[in-house]
């Protein structure tokens, strides 16, 4: 591609005319080799001259709805495919859709190609010796009928062959029929593009495959002059088929000829970007002070982007009042779409209050949520060190520690605090993720294969719903080759699915949760005593470095280390506090659904449900242990509910005795 002198004045923003090709065809070698050379072609179409030249058909597929940089000014992609087709020395460049027909995309060549077509030759009658099986008895009369058998033969050949009219024929068979007789006479030099022809021959019919191989016939039959060698173009006749997916072709339409060839369209590359916003800079917001050094960082900034989205985020830039200097904020504006930000309508008391709200859900965790809400703050407030171009996530944490302590309960707090909706949580189990093909679940299955077209499970959620909490739970269990997928999002903050759609974490809190180390904290416990925080932290920090060294994947742990948290086990203060609201929990259940006041009686609850967590096994489950044994208490009450039918108003005790049996006893008062 050419290179862009920033400091030359761009043009107005419209599109240019092209400018005057003289001697169209008697040049066309030459200005071929100038195309090439000055860089007037997007990459991929060198590549398909390269392929024409080396006498090979192409099927084109990728961004065929995009604009590209042909001849300095934008062009559509019919514009630069048939525009090279002539420079190539085509008398004819015709262009068949399944809306358009067949059209000619230049003047002039609608008249030659129905020249063309008036002087093909006619079909020559081919005869055959006669043959005596099953024929008559008389030589002459099976002469007769031999020849009356050929001649059915060869009008049905040409029916198949030839138009079935005068006129320049409309249906996809005659036009492919005729096509097919032109490109494989060498009297004239033709080129013919058949784009969208999988709607045309839609998969699982049986004229589909049919069509394919009679538009297979036409490109492998056309002629490929052997006089015409030399670097520069020259005249061959081409059948391209373009497509937005070579997936939707059937495989051995492309893959079982050598003489097909397969071409890829990606997204524009920075050369192709620079030309872009050389040409539409003027149309942003704050052009007028912009330095080359703010175009260069927009140009990274667009990475991925097609001509129509940098078209559209020139357009951004003027309706969200967002300078191109600021390309992370222009960008982020142009992806989300959406007029309020959760982010910027966040209240700075709530958001100073953090770690009090959160510490209300978590008990005991008293590390973990200063580390969480340090982060949020710091989201908030939206400083960070400098920009890339790709936003990361606003935060990423890893949450270890013994199992039951509140690593999912924090990640949904977090999501109403600061979305103020759960709704806005996101859990993906990782154990359902432990095989290699597994990671295509996350961002879907690449083109041809069963559900592609679905997207994935993790990039459609966040193009749903950009704004979330996103919780993957027991990493460890998933399979490595889906950790590499998180080491993209860690890093450039998207994700692209298999149908070629990105997703953006840049609004998103990720949350990875792991138990590693949890099954040796038996063994600590055991050897005496409760282990301090310090000593637990440690513990849980090497078991997770281990883990990640023992896979393979250091560099995911390296990009994660600033975001661990280790979340500290159950000690006697947290486990009478989780009982606490677990009893609250149940009281209001039964004054809700019966009318009846349930009293815990704290003084002996409190001591049992102690001395039931003080066994090494129940602390290494956390609070779901607790609720494990408060279990018992429930099932006494639902028991005495059903023996003896209290009436509404009515107060029950429960508690637990000496040898720890629950018991639940009714009290005299009535509360109304």
């Amino acid at each position: 591609m050419s290179t862009v002198d920033w400091t030359k004045p761009a043009t107005d923003g419209g599109t240019a005319p092209p400018a005057p090709r003289q001697d169209r065809h008697d040049g066309a070698a030459q200005a071929g080799r100038r195309a090439v050379a000055d860089g007037m072609m997007p990459l991929w179409a060198i590549s398909l001259d390269w392929e024409l030249r080396r006498g090979r058909q192409v099927v084109l597929d990728g961004q065929i709805r995009d604009r590209w940089w042909f001849e300095d000014r934008p062009a559509a992609f019919r514009e630069v495919v048939a525009g090279l087709l002539e420079l190539r020395g085509a008398e004819v460049v015709g262009w068949w859709d399944p809306v358009g027909g067949l059209t000619f995309p230049f003047p002039g060549h609608a008249e030659r190609y129905d020249q063309l077509v008036a002087a093909l030759p006619a079909q020559q009658t081919a005869t055959a010796p006669p043959s005596s099986e099953d024929g008559p008895a008389d030589p002459g009369a099976a002469a007769a009928a031999h020849t009356t058998r050929g001649a059915e033969r060869q009008r049905g050949r040409e029916r198949l062959f030839a138009a079935r009219s005068a006129a320049r024929p409309r249906n996809f068979e005659d036009i492919l029929a005729t096509v097919r007789r032109l490109v494989a006479s060498p009297d004239a030099a033709v080129s013919f593009v058949f784009e969208d022809v999988e709607h045309q021959l839609p998969p699982g019919q049986p004229e589909s495959h049919r069509g394919y191989l009679w538009l297979r016939a036409a490109m492998t039959e056309a002629v490929t002059p052997h006089t015409a060698v030399g670097p520069g173009p020259h005249a061959r006749n081409a059948v391209l088929c373009a497509v937005g997916d070579v997936g939707r072709l059937p495989g051995w339409f492309h893959l079982e000829d050598p003489r097909i060839a397969t071409l890829h369209l990606g997204r524009p590359d920075p050369s192709e970007r620079r030309l872009w916003l050389d040409w539409l800079r003027q149309r942003f917001n704050g052009s007028a002070d912009a330095t080359p050094a703010d175009l260069e960082a927009l140009v990274g900034a667009t990475d991925g982007m097609t001509g129509w989205d940098i078209d559209s985020l020139a357009r951004t830039s003027w309706l969200r009042d967002a300078p191109l200097q600021k390309p992370d904020r222009l960008l982020e504006l142009h992806r989300l779409n959406v007029s309020v930000d959760p982010w910027t309508q966040l209240d700075r008391d709530t958001i100073a209050r953090a770690a009090e709200l959160l510490a209300r859900r978590v008990v005991g965790q008293t590390p973990a949520v200063d580390a969480v809400t340090s982060a949020l703050q710091s989201a908030f407030v939206g400083v960070d060190f400098g920009h890339s171009g790709t936003a990361r996530p606003r935060g990423a944490f890893f949450f270890v520690g013994p199992t039951g302590v509140g690593k999912t309960e924090l990640a949904k707090a977090v999501a109403e605090l600061m979305f103020g909706d759960q709704s806005a949580y996101a859990r993906f189990d990782m154990s359902e993720y432990q095989q290699e093909h597994s990671a295509e679940r996350l961002a879907g299955a690449p083109p041809g294969f069963v559900g592609y077209e679905q997207g994935g499970e993790l990039t459609r959620r966040v193009q749903e719903r950009p704004f979330s909490v996103l919780l993957f739970d027991e990493i460890e269990k998933a399979h490595p080759k889906v950790l590499d997928k998180f080491l993209q999002v860690l890093e450039d903050g998207r994700l692209t699915d298999g149908r070629g759609q990105t997703a953006h974490f840049s609004e998103c809190l990720i949350i990875f949760t792991s138990n590693t180390g949890a099954e040796e904290l038996r063994g600590l416990l055991d050897a005496g005593g409760e282990p301090s925080y310090a000593e637990l932290e440690a513990h849980f920090i090497r078991a997770v470095e281990d883990k990640f060294r023992q896979i393979g994947r250091p560099e995911i742990y390296g990009r994660l280390k600033p975001g661990v948290v280790v979340f500290d086990m159950l000690r006697r203060e947290h486990v009478v506090r989780i009982a606490d609201r677990l009893l609250a929990q149940l009281r209001e259940s039964v004054r809700e659904r019966h009318r009846i006041e349930l009293l815990p009686d704290t003084a002996t609850l409190h001591p049992w449900i102690v001395e039931r967590m003080s066994d090494p096994e129940h602390q290494a489950y956390g609070g779901r242990q607790i609720r494990n044994e408060l279990e018992r208490v429930r099932a006494a009450v639902v028991g005495y509910l059903l023996e003896h039918r209290p009436q509404p108003g009515s107060r029950l005790r429960v508690g637990a005795g000496a040898d720890g049996t629950v018991w639940v006893r009714a009290q005299e008062e009535v509360w109304t």
